[in-house]
């Protein structure tokens, strides 16, 4: 493996590639059940290591401890998932034949080969755990591009993962120029994963197509909440707070606008404004910080320039403040449904909030985005639910910002409209890196039909067998 200053060249990534193909042919042929081992003495290995992983995240990324820990825990909880529904989501099973008893169908599952994994950088480690460890675990190798800030986090995870079993050379990360890199990878796979923004994902979406290769993205989102009338003011607030201060803003799913009750903005904004004054803001190694700092200067002069360009645009900042790569979590007040800062996706811990007179209306402005990836209702659970399925997201959260569905491993995740293709996690997620084989046996109880005399003599019995398979 390379330095991390160093770039990786096409050769670098030709011979990945040729080792992770040589590897994937014995791993192809362990069973389940030495896979799921391996799975679980990695599971404990990350648990063991969780200090020095959590040391290095904070390194690489800025992350607050506790955010750092949050992906320590997601991490957990994606291998025990996969390790432990392996066998469910893998084994072969029967499936309805055509014309019962006569013929019997078989499904089975067959790895794909390498599978290509882009991973950015607001979340190394657990989504290396949500798309790497299903691919291998479905007897694939992974060639896995790390972005060029968090490498060392991701080379740890890996080296963690080869000391408990792994075979070397299954998984191999790399990183470099996206020309060369990241096309490559797409040019070399058998499917790709990839986590990103909208206008990347467009591009990727081209490429893998040109090749018919099969691939699942999760790209960018501009996340509603929706605060019902009457719903309880502390706790929803609370809630709110925690929904786009998660990583200091720097999540997919993160809410980036609410549409709160008219009567009730002043409320909220007054409430809001406190909770935003009493966080401390840092990245120590323990946890005494709410939220850490962002990724790079670059990040903050991006997230400076939507609330400058809002104050300038009339509207009303609350906190803001930027110390070197820290920035305040910030509430946009007085803001139109339609202006930048509620319609591009910020990436920063910053929310604006828009009054509504009319659910309905609410509603509407919830789902007039391009984007589809997660929602949020807050307030009475009947009336959300109501609400829910009427939001266009992958993901809905009720009384909860994004928390909830994101620790729900056994539900499938992922955006509608502009915010990605396909789904991860659940048993979709481990089969999406596979492909699926039927298997179609005639059991010699009846001859099939190939001459046209043959059909005349037939036709009595496939009435009699329509009408049976009407009820099955």
């Amino acid at each position: 493996m390379k330095t991390q200053s160093s770039a990786m060249t096409a050769t670098d990534l030709a011979r990945a590639f040729d080792e992770a193909r040589a590897a994937q042919i014995s791993w192809n042929q362990t069973s389940f059940k030495n896979r799921r081992k391996l799975l679980l003495d990695y599971h404990d290995s990350v648990n063991e290591n969780q200090a020095m992983l959590m040391d290095t995240l904070q390194r690489e990324t800025g992350k607050s401890r506790n955010h750092a820990f949050e992906e320590i825990t997601g991490s957990l909880a994606g291998i025990r998932y996969v390790a432990n529904n392996l066998r469910r989501a893998l084994s072969s099973h029967p499936a309805k034949p055509g014309i019962p008893f006569a013929l019997k169908i078989k499904v089975d599952y067959s790895p794909v080969g390498v599978v290509g994994v882009v991973t950015p950088w607001n979340y190394p480690l657990a989504l290396t755990m949500l798309d790497v460890i299903p691919a291998l675990a479905a007897g694939n190798a992974v060639v896995q591009k790390a972005d060029d800030k968090t490498i060392q986090t991701i080379i740890a995870a890996r080296d963690l993962a080869e000391e408990n079993g792994l075979p070397r050379g299954l998984w191999q990360v790399v990183h470099g120029d996206n020309e060369i890199i990241g096309n490559g990878l797409i040019d070399n796979c058998n499917y790709f994963a990839f986590t990103g923004s909208t206008q990347t994902g467009r591009k990727v979406a081209q490429r893998a197509a040109g090749r018919l290769i099969g691939y699942s993205m999760e790209l960018g989102g501009k996340n509603p909440a929706i605060v019902l009338p009457g719903a309880n003011l502390e706790k929803t607030a609370e809630r709110l707070l925690a929904s786009f201060i998660g990583n200091s803003g720097q999540l997919c799913v993160a809410t980036e606008r609410a549409y709160v009750p008219a009567a009730e903005m002043k409320a909220y904004v007054d409430l809001l404004g406190k909770k935003i004054e009493s966080l401390k803001l840092g990245s120590s190694g323990v946890f005494d910080h709410d939220l850490g700092a962002l990724i790079s200067s670059d990040q903050i002069s991006r997230v400076g320039g939507f609330l400058e360009r809002a104050r300038k645009g009339g509207s009303e900042v609350i906190g803001g403040a930027i110390s070197g790569q820290t920035i305040q979590p910030s509430l946009v007040v007085g803001t139109d449904h339609k202006s930048e800062i509620a319609t591009e996706e910020v990436f920063g811990p910053v929310l604006a909030l828009i009054p509504y007179e009319d659910l309905d209306h609410a509603i509407e402005m919830a789902n007039d985005t391009e984007y589809g990836l997660n929602a949020s209702v807050f307030g009475d659970v009947g009336l959300a639910t109501e609400v829910a399925s009427k939001l266009q997201a992958g993901t809905v959260n009720i009384n909860e910002g994004y928390r909830a569905s994101m620790a729900s491993l056994d539900a499938p995740m992922g955006g509608m409209k502009q915010s990605g293709v396909g789904r991860r996690n659940g048993i979709h997620g481990i089969r999406r890196f596979t492909e699926p084989r039927t298997i179609a046996i005639n059991r010699g109880l009846v001859e099939l039909p190939s001459r046209g005399s043959q059909y005349i003599k037939m036709a009595p019995l496939m009435g009699v067998i329509s009408k049976v398979m009407k009820r099955v």
